[in-house]
């Protein structure tokens, strides 16, 4: 299988990567990694491809499935309004020139799966949210929905599509974890606002393997009931997967499980006037919670390898 990834260098792409190639190798069938970068000289390992925007324009290479994750953390800093357009942007452009190449291309790929986030539901509390959930009007819904709806558009190629709603991935080496592991080590860990906002977590091995048995499940034809099914203009079908464990916790369960596992105390509380000066727009990812169920994957006969926090932490000792 040919596979094509941007943003394969990231905290998920690499993961992905590494445990695909891991499978394929034990099962002695050929694999072609290819990860689509800005940067020629970016640092990867030796048995991934390499290909840059410019190259894929012109390319006349065939991919089995493309993967693109491509997209600047909605975290990593405030939400200015040059953010907001770096953060559109960085998850636009790539999937543009994805599209571009798919529309060119004589030989089609079998499956685009496209990232996204549960931050397309907006904020609604502790209300259950499935793939057939509605949503609330607010960036995170705007940013994610704009990526969705171009992604989208590769139906139009008769290129199926899986939308991957991931919520919060917990690993020690990235993401939101990766962030806490500091100050929580060092006694000064604790609950945000009233801590009962809801978490909807999934560890990164779930994540990494939730992904490739969506892939595995397209390239068969399978999920026929097309429960979590987006409209398109033709057969083709568009599906949403919630990547997100079947276990929510509220940020103080979170806290406190997460003390528990360092051995440390958590005692302090960062109140919510504190996050709204200190972020701004953005601390409504802290504040605000998402109670995000991934039905279309446990419905696809997906078994959780942590469906609860305390394991997703207990495998990283």
């Amino acid at each position: 299988m040919n596979i094509l990834i941007s943003g394969g260098s990231g905290f998920l792409g690499s993961a992905f990567s590494k445990e695909l190639q891991r499978r394929y190798q034990q099962a002695d069938r050929d694999l072609n990694v290819t990860w689509l970068t800005r940067d020629s000289s970016q640092a990867h390992p030796d048995n991934i491809n390499m290909m840059t925007y410019e190259e894929l324009a012109t390319s006349d290479m065939s991919f089995d499935v493309i993967v693109n994750l491509a997209g600047a953390g909605i975290a990593d800093a405030r939400w200015s309004d040059e953010r907001k357009e770096q953060l559109l942007a960085s998850r636009i452009k790539p999937t543009e020139s994805l599209l571009a190449f798919i529309a060119r291309t004589s030989i089609k790929p079998k499956l685009l799966v496209s990232g996204s986030a549960i931050g397309w539901y907006g904020t609604q509390g502790d209300k259950p949210l499935t793939e057939s959930s509605d949503y609330e009007s607010d960036f995170a819904h705007t940013l994610c929905n704009k990526w969705e709806q171009l992604a989208v558009k590769a139906t139009q190629y008769n290129v199926p599509v899986a939308i991957v709603r991931t919520g919060v991935v917990i690993h020690p080496e990235g993401g939101m974890l990766g962030k806490l592991l500091t100050p929580f080590k060092i006694g000064v860990g604790g609950q945000l606002a009233d801590g009962q906002q809801i978490m909807s977590w999934i560890s990164r091995e779930d994540w990494v393997a939730a992904t490739i048995f969506i892939i595995e499940q397209q390239l068969v034809g399978k999920n026929d009931e097309r429960v979590n099914a987006l409209q398109t203009a033709n057969n083709t079908p568009a599906l949403v997967y919630n990547l997100t464990a079947p276990n929510p916790v509220t940020n103080h369960t979170f806290t406190k499980t997460l003390g528990a596992w360092l051995h440390r105390p958590t005692f302090f509380t960062l109140p919510t006037f504190l996050l709204k000066l200190m972020f701004g727009e953005m601390s409504t990812l802290l504040i605000d919670g998402q109670k995000v169920l991934p039905k279309a994957l446990e419905s696809a006969g997906y078994e959780f390898r942590q469906p609860t926090l305390k394991q997703a932490l207990e495998i990283q000792k």
